[in-house]
């Protein structure tokens, strides 16, 4: 496997170069100057619409314009929102926050743009199943341009479907999988694979009923979940609100300025902060990617722009709401600096070992585990088989993290007596590594650091409703995906196509609970390669036709001022939620 990694990991150093961060960035803000800052009218015409004073039955489509936004919603409102943000806090620092607040503003007007151009091109040939997305806004696009360019335009589009299916498979289905099986593993002890299998049978029964039902899930599912984890993250907060001021100040220091390493955090630079937080808020909310283009696509209106603006509050409810609740319980709790859970007799040794390939590496002398300390005891079980762990070790100097300090880890196992021992994963290194202390880390990757974090502060908390709440937000990620994953199938094959499809998705959610990912990097490695292929893929998209929808976005605006838009009373809202209004 390691070659594995070492090939997504170079593929990701050319992807997520920085210049391809601030390139995101750029055109972010290029498209709020040129909506005269958009994200205003998605904040307020947006959610007028999504109230249904814009409905109408007779408009082209399949769902509402709630509906719609709920099942974009499930798929940018899951576990990036608790697993994504703590890995960004727990690599990159309390700085990375920043920059995910900074995403989530300009990806409010890369979402408008990018849904209202896809709204201009779709297909709605199948009225109960519409086409939208980058693929047939280029294909469709350049052969407006000229017939002659609809073959370049169809190869684009094709492009991007397979960046597409790749980001589905890593990003929207692996990513949650792995998160959930690992969250209620460390918590219940349950085994990861048996997790798969059940979010397998769950998220099968729901796709195969395609976008309406989808979206019929997804329009209770959404408000109930994104609610229930919000109260109980703002219940933390209140309980720790004197140490709220100074998390916020924190959070701009260091979004500037290097943090040094505590605990178990090893320390960054502004470069690390600055990485991580762009790429788990572009992660999260899918910003600049083209996917949720996909199932906005599928909303019944015959006005484009009009569900451009309702895609600009993705961003805002994703990562300036959910994502900073998140990340302030990180925070306020300690969870991201948080000491060691158990200790060594005495300093560890490292010592060297060959691999079998014969290369060297260094591991720990003693495969002993010693049981944990009865304070850390207090907020987290013992350990369990399948458990991580690791001590920090001063090695090679790491020129991103801006230290010498790295995680040397390893993973819980029972022998036939029944004692537990310590598996250690051997790191490379060209200078002899040193245990820094007697400590030992419980590992905490995605998910399990996020209820970690609320139990340090309601003890209970994280067991039972993080983890619930990640089932949930994992379920509606992964069934949102799956429709954009089919759709990139219908335009690369054809609707027979579909079937084979959603079977290998739902043996891709069983296989990503196989232990094959097991650190914080490793799956930051797989989430970054899909969101970044993608970003690749869309931004030329959306820079090439953006006019067209800037164009017709101020069209629309003009006609609001106007007041030549049709509107009526809001409709009963249990009516909206269940897409009734439009029946």
């Amino acid at each position: 496997m390691d070659a594995v990694w070492n090939v997504i990991n170079a593929i990701n150093g050319v992807i997520w170069a920085e210049w391809v961060l601030y390139t995101v960035l750029a055109v972010g803000l290029l498209f709020t100057i040129w909506s005269f800052f958009g994200q205003y009218r998605a904040l307020t015409h947006g959610t007028a619409v999504v109230r249904g004073k814009y409905d109408d039955k007779d408009d082209p489509g399949a769902i509402n314009h709630f509906q719609a936004l709920s099942a974009a919603l499930s798929a940018t409102v899951g576990l990036g929102n608790i697993g994504g943000v703590a890995v960004a806090v727990a690599v990159g620092g309390p700085g990375a926050v920043f920059w995910m607040w900074v995403v989530g503003l300009v990806g409010m007007a890369l979402k408008m743009t990018e849904v209202t151009l896809a709204m201009m091109y779709r297909n709605t040939n199948d009225p109960d199943n519409p086409h939208g997305g980058p693929m047939w806004v280029v294909r469709e696009g350049m052969s407006k341009w000229s017939p002659g360019l609809k073959p370049i335009g169809a190869i684009i589009g094709g492009i991007f479907c397979i960046t597409l299916l790749i980001s589905t498979l890593t990003g929207g289905n692996m990513f949650q999988a792995w998160s959930v099986a690992d969250a209620t593993q460390s918590n219940f002890g349950v085994p990861r694979v048996a997790v798969g299998i059940v979010l397998c049978v769950v998220v099968g029964a729901v796709i195969i009923g395609g976008i309406k039902r989808i979206g019929a899930v997804a329009g209770r599912l959404v408000p109930f979940m994104c609610v229930t984890y919000l109260l109980a993250a703002i219940v933390v907060i209140l309980v720790k609100i004197a140490d709220v001021p100074d998390v916020f100040a924190l959070i701009f220091k260091s979004a500037f300025n290097p943090e040094e390493a505590q605990g178990a955090f090893l320390g960054g630079t502004f470069g690390l902060a600055l990485a991580w937080g762009m790429k788990r808020a572009l992660f999260s909310s899918e910003a600049g990617q083209g996917s949720s283009p996909i199932a906005h696509s599928a909303a019944k209106t015959d006005e484009p722009v009009r569900e451009g603006v309702v895609a600009g509050l993705e961003p805002f409810i994703d990562t300036i709401v959910v994502c900073t609740l998140t990340a302030v319980v990180i925070l306020v709790s300690g969870a991201w600096n948080r000491g060691p859970e158990a200790h060594f007799e005495a300093t560890p040794t490292i010592v060297q070992t060959t691999d079998d390939d014969g290369d060297v590496k260094w591991t720990v002398e003693s495969d002993t585990l010693p049981a944990k300390d009865p304070a850390a005891l207090k907020y987290a079980t013992d350990w369990n088989d399948g458990d991580t762990l690791f001590i920090i070790v001063e090695s090679d100097a790491d020129e991103k993290q801006g230290t010498n300090l790295k995680q040397l880890t390893g993973e819980v196992e029972t022998d036939d007596q029944g004692v537990q021992h310590i598996k250690w994963s051997p790191i490379e290194s060209e200078a002899t590594p040193v245990a820094v202390d007697k400590g030992i880390y419980a590992n905490y990757p995605s998910a399990s650091l996020t209820s970690h974090a609320f139990n340090r502060v309601i003890p209970g908390l994280g067991t039972y409703l993080v983890v619930a709440a990640a089932w949930l937000f994992a379920i509606s990620t992964m069934i949102s995906w799956s429709y954009y994953g089919e759709q990139g199938i219908v335009y690369l094959f054809t609707d027979k196509a579909v079937l084979p499809y959603k079977l290998l998705y739902c043996l891709a959610i069983v296989a990503a609970t196989l232990p094959f990912v097991k650190t914080d990097a490793e799956l930051d490695a797989l989430t970054a390669l899909g969101t970044g292929v993608m970003l690749w893929a869309n931004i030329p998209i959306m820079l090439i036709f953006g006019y067209q929808a800037m164009g017709a976005y101020h069209t629309y605006m003009g006609k609001l001022k106007r007041g030549e838009l049709d509107s009526h009373a809001a409709p009963d809202i249990v009516d909206v939620v269940e897409g009734k209004d439009v029946e």
